[in-house]
């Protein structure tokens, strides 16, 4: 078989340079919170954020503020839970659903995340000058929300 002299397109390709910064990403945070003390995946940041934003909302409402499907985000509320982390009670609007809210635990294991996962921000995005890493998180801001909104043309 011949050899294709052409470069591999895959590393210029925004689907797989998402996925590795994704994976740096997880990494940083995974090692920084560990660190830290703090026992917490980024999906278990993203959803005490959330509920400290919207207290008391349901984990359909808590699955759509963190962009995950109610599945996921079931087990992510139970483990929560289980750390002591949030409290879930029937709603008395709706005696089907749960409501969510932040425990005292989920209080203070969030305000000590927050800085370390504020300052590991840059760090998942190396080689960035101030400028760069604006206009990076701009424009990922914009894909994400036309990507939400169901927008797939430019």
């Amino acid at each position: 078989m011949a050899k294709d002299d052409r470069p591999a397109v895959a590393p210029r390709m925004p689907g797989h340079l998402i996925r590795r910064l994704h994976q740096v990403s997880t990494r940083v945070f995974g090692q920084r919170l560990k660190a830290a003390g703090i026992d917490l995946t980024p999906i278990q940041f993203a959803a005490l954020d959330a509920l400290r934003a919207h207290p008391g909302i349901d984990q359909a409402g808590l699955a759509e503020a963190v962009a995950k499907d109610r599945a996921t985000i079931g087990g992510v509320t139970d483990r929560l839970e289980q750390k002591g982390l949030v409290t879930r009670i029937v709603s008395e609007r709706d005696r089907r659903a749960r409501e969510l809210t932040l425990s005292e635990a989920g209080r203070r294991i969030l305000a000590a995340a927050e800085p370390v996962v504020t300052a590991l921000q840059h760090e998942i995005l190396p080689g960035l000058n101030e400028a760069e890493y604006a206009q990076f998180v701009a424009l990922a801001a914009k894909a994400a929300a036309a990507a939400e909104e169901g927008d797939t043309t430019a």
